[in-house]
């Protein structure tokens, strides 16, 4: 198959639409459903992410994307009972495979923003991945295969119609890409960085301590920047991205968007967060939505009365920005990538907040020594790549 039509482009009124090869055959099979524009461009963007992942780790790799940038990523480390209570899937009884953990991680870091997100996993999809996808509101998934098992779960979900695609994994793509914008053709090199644990290798901070553990972060959080819309910071900790600010005009913007989730991760996990006694039959989006609410500024919107008593069985204490400041403050061994130079100390500042210990960016502001100053007083460990990773 050469070319395949699409219902429309980004918006219903971009007609004609549709995707092509001007040499040889399509690398995907669409086995169910009908992706449109933008489910392609997050399923190809999202391929070649959890393809990198594997690669860099050699574990199962998954990636949750909306809007052409990843709403999270994550490897197939095992999850604690405690992630696994935050991302809904602790009454699941069933073994949890790498390439279901990894998932879970990816779609479960940022359940805000990965709602109706498109899936892109490493390896083969398996029943117990297809079980989790199939609770979850998504658009569909990419994968380069499926259990017999898998697909007819996947093949259930949406009446039908649930976009499933078949990616060769073999496939290499020509090495110059273009691009038409306004009827003018872009033309360049693909991005063909090889990410892995000697990327790091420049330490420029005093402390020079960089665990195995912080460089499989650090190369978690490149990666996903490598096809995230710049600018682009993110946050990483214990094999997945915990907080991704993508497409800020400013550098610092993108840390405290970035930061922010990642605190929002980790407020989660607190025991007044985690004691929260929901009403019986309440939507799980609508629960992501009260927690947010709850661990936000806005908590008065789900704690007013008239309005606690729809989400809650009890009406919980307020939690107060000293408690979450405590709790947050336990937040350590995080780290952080960024796409292009820190060029003010500031960044380092916010990071610090939110627990950050490792730092990667390429270097060659003029302020470097002032950010490196800034790492060294907090010890934090920061590497220069001397590569930025800008995507647009």
């Amino acid at each position: 198959m050469k070319e395949l039509e699409l219902k429309y482009g980004c918006n219903p009124n971009q007609k004609p639409s549709r995707i092509y090869m001007e040499d040889g055959e399509l690398p995907i099979k669409v086995l169910s459903g009908k992706p449109g524009y933008i489910n392609f461009l997050d399923a190809l963007n999202g391929w070649q992410l959890v393809k990198e992942l594997k690669k860099a780790t050699g574990l199962p790799a998954a990636a949750s994307f909306k809007h052409v940038s990843p709403a999270g990523a994550a490897v197939g480390l095992p999850m604690t009972d405690v992630e696994k209570k935050i991302y809904w899937v602790d009454d699941m009884d069933m073994e949890f495979t790498p390439l279901a953990n990894a998932y879970a991680r990816a779609r479960g870091a940022d359940r805000m923003s990965s709602f109706g997100d498109f899936i892109s996993l490493s390896d083969v999809c398996d029943a117990a991945t297809a079980k989790i996808i199939k609770r979850e509101v998504s658009d569909g998934v990419i994968a380069p295969g499926y259990d017999a098992d898998a697909l007819e779960i996947l093949k259930e979900k949406k009446k039908g119609n649930y976009n499933v695609i078949e990616i060769d994994p073999d496939y290499v793509p020509a090495p110059v890409e273009r691009k038409e914008v306004f009827g003018v053709t872009f033309e360049q090199g693909r991005n063909e960085l090889n990410i892995d644990k000697d990327f790091f290798n420049d330490i420029v901070t005093e402390n020079k301590e960089l665990p195995d553990s912080a460089k499989i972060d650090l190369a978690i959080a490149m990666i996903t920047l490598k096809y995230t819309q710049s600018n682009s910071v993110c946050y990483a900790k214990d094999g997945q991205a915990i907080g991704i600010g993508a497409g800020q005009q400013s550098r610092i913007h993108c840390t405290r968007l970035a930061g922010q989730k990642a605190d929002n991760w980790y407020l989660r996990q607190a025991p007044k967060v985690m004691g929260l006694e929901f009403v019986d039959g309440i939507r799980r989006a609508d629960r992501d939505n009260a927690i947010d609410l709850y661990i936000g500024d806005d908590y008065m919107d789900v704690l007013a009365d008239g309005a606690w008593e729809t989400i809650f069985k009890v009406k919980p204490e307020v939690f107060t920005r000293e408690e979450k400041r405590e709790w947050l403050d336990q937040m350590t061994g995080v780290a952080l990538g960024s796409d292009a130079f820190f060029p003010f100390g500031d960044n380092i500042e916010r990071a610090h907040k939110s627990g950050v210990s490792y730092v990667a960016e390429p270097g060659g502001s003029i302020r470097d020594d002032h950010v490196i100053a800034t790492c060294n007083k907090y010890n934090m460990v920061m590497c220069f790549t001397g590569i930025r990773l800008f995507h647009h």
